[in-house]
């Protein structure tokens, strides 16, 4: 992990090419640091955090005053620190008979200073939730008396994770989980808090910074979405082409009970919806055995969306997962336990993640916790369904390999799509969908839930939900349309796709959609608008593509005469 010095050395780098994003901080202890840490980590993130950092322990105060600082900055992201120590005091000073209640009346403070946010800026809060303090004044015995100040610091993090369940727009960064991670002593200094009301040390501002940038790049639709598995001393111990099936190490013994919770770690994450390939220097046969046959392996076949196992470069592996997936490489991580495979790819490869693994297998997953490599901001139950999806989708690429002529192709995949407005069912995938499309995405505006459940009821906005099923199976909702009414004429807010439906004919079905919506409604223009970002040059021609002329710096389209474009999908509803 970088240290705080070498964080600061980024403070003096040129932050000019960089996404800007509109920060605010709010603390009730010292903050200038913190500060410092979050503008610093930006950088490596691609990010210019433009930061309002609020007075010393004027949390209230910037929110409740609508003509305060806090909103004259205008943030996107709002970051909010109230510290263990202040609610400790709190504690300290309340009346005997209002202890068992502290945990939920802060919990109320909180939710008042959320409301009163939502009310007045369409930022995006990420709360500090609160580390441990233990005062001992009842012992162990502090977890069963609900008036221990551990209790009600602990029952307060629980209310603040279900009260984050019901709010989209509030964001929880773990401090209690990194102080674990780093221990108390790295984490909190006394005397410098008795001299300068500074909670957080030096030594921990490097990973709360990270862990913080991780949620902003999540909130604007930068994250992991694949892992790429080397299998031979990395998914389970020994080389299976040469000990065998038999002799490979996993299990519940010895070295093999750390491959074997490393696998359940990879479960997870496919559960979760994390893309899993293999990329493996092997015979694919007998790459495969152990997934097929050995009794202890976690990770099956089913779990694996793309299996590469062969005598090629692991850099053209990877390259050919990359366009079977169609997703970019800086949304993937590649872990591989040899230091010399791990260099090449990362040469060649630069964007890719690659941790470097210890050399202790049992090492792994403590140190894999700690780089928090797939952060999220929401998750769906079609997440679960990725998977799927993807081996689909491989499918799909093998059977184009036998036909000559695409259209031919793409008729023989039986394509059908439903077009819905907005509703209760899709509103999740809608918004994000928002917030994870990049490539295929004109204007890279990012709605939240909230955003959409607005839009969805708003009469200036008419919403369209695509999904596409053919033979190989349902891909579910791939692409939105939000448009604006501009009197005789629509503009299109919003039009983003899921990459893995790319040139099967759905940006034709989606135009031909719209355009008889306009003229159904008598709408005499439909009006696009490209904005370019370091991800979308894929959509950069997109409009002229589909017959739009550039006029007055957007695209347009009349209505009166468009011919419907070809397209082998058809309408299901």
């Amino acid at each position: 992990m970088t240290d705080f010095s070498q964080i600061r050395k980024n403070l003096k780098k040129d932050f000019s090419g960089l996404k800007p994003i509109k920060v605010s901080v709010l603390g009730d202890t010292s903050t200038q640091f913190l500060t410092q840490a979050l503008r610093g980590t930006g950088f490596d993130f691609g990010f210019d955090l433009q930061i309002s950092e609020g007075d010393f322990n004027q949390i209230e105060q910037q929110v409740f005053d609508r003509n305060s600082d806090l909103y004259s900055h205008n943030p996107e992201i709002i970051i909010v620190f109230q510290s263990a120590h202040k609610f400790l005091e709190k504690y300290n000073k309340s009346h005997a008979l209002l202890i068992n209640s502290l945990a939920k009346s802060e919990l109320d403070d909180i939710i008042a200073l959320i409301n009163t946010i939502q009310k007045q800026s369409s930022a995006k809060v990420i709360f500090y939730n609160y580390t441990e303090i233990n005062d001992s004044v009842y012992g162990n015995f502090s977890s069963s008396t609900e008036s221990s100040f551990l209790f009600q610091l602990r029952k307060l993090n629980y209310l603040l994770m279900e009260y984050a369940i019901e709010n989209n727009n509030f964001h929880i960064v773990d401090l209690s989980t990194i102080q674990n991670q780093i221990g108390k002593s790295n984490f909190f200094k006394p005397s410098i808090y008795v001299n300068s009301e500074m909670v957080l040390s030096i030594d921990a501002l490097p990973m709360i910074a990270k862990n913080t940038l991780d949620t902003i790049a999540a909130i604007n639709g930068t994250f992991k979405k694949c892992l790429i598995l080397d299998l031979d001393n990395t998914t389970w111990g020994g080389i299976i082409g040469d000990d065998g099936i038999e002799n490979i190490q996993i299990g519940n013994l010895g070295i093999g009970k750390a491959f074997t919770e490393f696998q359940y770690w990879i479960k997870k994450l496919k559960n979760r919806g994390i893309i899993i390939a293999v990329c493996s220097k092997n015979t694919e046969s007998i790459a495969k055995e152990p997934f097929e046959k050995h009794p202890d392996m976690v990770l099956k076949l089913d779990d694996i969306s793309v299996f590469i196992a062969n005598w090629d470069s692991k850099v053209s592996n990877i390259q050919k997962i990359q366009s079977i997936l169609n997703i970019g490489f800086d949304s993937m991580v590649f872990l591989d336990d040899n230091p010399f495979e791990r260099n090449i790819v990362r040469e060649n490869i630069p964007q890719i993640t690659i941790p470097e693994l210890p050399e202790d297998p049992a090492e792994y997953l403590e140190y894999l916790y700690a780089l928090n490599l797939f952060e999220t901001v929401s998750v769906t139950d079609e997440d679960k369904e990725r998977t799927k999806l993807y081996q689909q989708n491989a499918q799909r690429n093998l059977t184009q390999l036998e036909f000559t002529n695409e259209s031919d192709f793409l008729k023989s995949l039986n394509m059908r799509s439903n077009v819905d407005s907005f509703n209760k069912f899709n509103i999740p995938r809608v918004a994000q969908l928002s917030q994870r499309s990049n490539q295929f995405n004109l204007r890279t505006v990012r709605y939240s839930e909230i955003d959409i459940q607005n839009i969805s009821q708003s009469p200036d906005y008419f919403t369209f939900a695509f999904t596409l099923e053919d033979k190989f199976g349902d891909n579910g909702l791939i692409s939105v349309v939000i448009l604006n009414q501009k009197e005789k004429a629509l503009f299109i807010d919003t039009w983003f796709m899921s990459c893995r439906v790319l040139k099967r004919g759905m940006e034709q079905f989606i135009l031909n959609s719209i355009v008889d919506f306009a003229k159904e409604n008598e709408f005499k223009s439909i009006i696009g608008e490209y904005i370019m970002t370091p991800k979308n040059e894929i959509v950069k021609d997109h409009y002229e593509n589909l017959g739009f002329y550039f006029e007055d710096g957007v695209w347009k389209l009349e209505t009166e005469n468009y011919k419907k474009l070809e397209t082998s999908i058809v309408k299901s509803n």
